[in-house]
């Protein structure tokens, strides 16, 4: 059974991802499930192992930076002082 959520990404990084799920006959929310699956599969020991490298370079820009042990509230609030 289907699920919805809500996600918020850089604009940039939305249009590229649409390219991409356009090109590879795959719908973005299915490209999505599908990453955040082998993601969840546990077979990798942390984000940083996980051989996706190639994609996210392909949608999106810089380096990735990873915020463990935040607080929702923290990551609202850092999310809204990075649009400011």
């Amino acid at each position: 059974m289907d699920s919805k959520i809500t996600l918020s990404f850089d604009k940039s990084v939305i249009e590229k991802a649409k390219e991409y799920a356009k090109e590879n006959n795959i719908s973005l929310s299915r490209l999505i499930e599908f990453l955040l699956t082998k993601v969840t599969a546990k077979t990798y020991k942390s984000i940083e192992a996980y051989p996706i490298s190639d994609w996210v370079s392909m949608v999106a820009e810089g380096n990735a930076t990873y915020h463990v042990n935040r607080t929702r509230k923290q990551t609202k609030d850092a999310f809204l002082k990075s649009k400011k």
